[in-house]
């Protein structure tokens, strides 16, 4: 009986229906051939699964890279002053926008850096100091306001000026009053010469919620104005004294910067603000104008230049990463917020 054996490559790779009698032999042929098929076929499909995770490993370290070189650009990206001009006489300006903090944009390193830059420089016709800020730190405002009145006496042929958008408060105006000139909108909000500090008190809550307060010091006065304790009436007025003090520091500034032009009355201190046009019958402000209008009718130089620092993102991340400290013990010693031109 002649056997009909197929050879490895015709042979089909499905199992044979029956092991035994006389197909027993194509039978062993047929599980050879199906399990080498099986094997070729599951190294086939494993071979392209890693490949597959190769490319897709190759696709994610590239854009991790791409993600690292990225934030690498960002973090060495310079700030500085940006300055759009080439030679010639200019009008500089500096932006003051936003709450005056040491951590913010809006802080004596950067506004003073800009300012004596813009007097240095030897083109400068004049200064535009634009403000639109609420106020803030009566330490980093002060800070601003000596140093105009430095720049001022060290470069007298260079006028100063502030021109106000929307708002020039508390804080804010601390630093305008050093100027030659105050501009305003008929529009902006003027003045709230003031000085605040806030907080809160948790007592009642604590006691309804059943929490009980454990403060332990060492010092009569290291809890103060603690705001799960009781308000003690000492620490009260100490902490008036100190606010009434940063005010009349406020009040003098202003007195001294605005002279015989300012029409003082009994609410001019008390932090009411107003609005530009009733600011210059006041004598908070002197007259309505902006940068432009400064530029091109007082200085009469329209060709404006920005000194204003622009923080790179390494300056921003470890100047807030500095100050973390100092605000903690802030928020310890004087409750939320301390003293505060705003």
């Amino acid at each position: 009986m002649e056997e009909n054996i197929q050879s490895p490559e015709s042979q089909s790779p499905s199992p044979p229906s029956s092991p035994s009698g006389s197909g027993a032999s194509r039978g062993g042929v047929g599980d050879v051939a199906w399990e080498r098929a099986l094997l070729e076929k599951l190294a086939m499909e494993s071979l392209i699964e890693q490949r597959k995770r190769r490319r897709w490993g190759v696709f994610f370290k590239c854009l991790g890279f791409a993600y690292f070189f990225i934030l690498l650009a960002l973090l060495l990206a310079p700030g500085g002053s940006e300055r759009f001009s080439g030679d010639g006489r200019h009008t500089a300006l500096i932006n003051l926008e936003g709450v005056i903090e040491a951590k913010g944009q809006a802080n004596a390193e950067n506004i003073n850096a800009a300012l004596r830059s813009a007097f240095k420089d030897k083109n400068t016709a004049g200064i535009v100091l634009r403000i639109n800020s609420p106020g803030g730190s009566p330490v980093q405002a002060g800070m601003i306001h000596d140093e105009i009145l430095r720049l001022r006496e060290k470069y007298p042929e260079i006028p100063f000026y502030v021109a106000v958008e929307d708002i020039c408060a508390s804080g804010g105006y601390y630093v305008a009053a050093a100027a030659d000139r105050i501009y305003v909108d008929k529009a902006s909000l003027i003045g709230s010469i003031g000085v605040l500090m806030n907080g809160f008190g948790l007592t009642g809550t604590m006691d309804k919620l059943g929490v009980e307060r454990r403060l332990m010091t060492a010092g009569e006065n290291k809890g103060f104005l603690d705001p799960f304790s009781p308000q003690d009436a000492k620490q009260r007025t100490f902490a008036q004294k100190m606010l009434d003090q940063i005010h009349a520091q406020f009040i003098e500034v202003v007195r001294k910067g605005r002279g015989e032009r300012l029409k003082e009355s009994a609410e001019i201190f008390s932090g009411l603000f107003w609005t530009g046009q009733e600011s210059v019958e006041l004598g908070l402000a002197d007259e309505m104008g902006n940068v432009d209008s400064i530029a091109r009718d007082v200085l009469q130089v329209e060709r404006v230049v920005d000194f204003t620092v622009k923080e790179g993102v390494t300056e921003r991340f470890f100047k807030r990463l500095g100050t973390q400290t100092a605000q903690s013990l802030s928020a310890k010693l004087l409750g939320d917020e301390g003293p505060n031109l705003r």
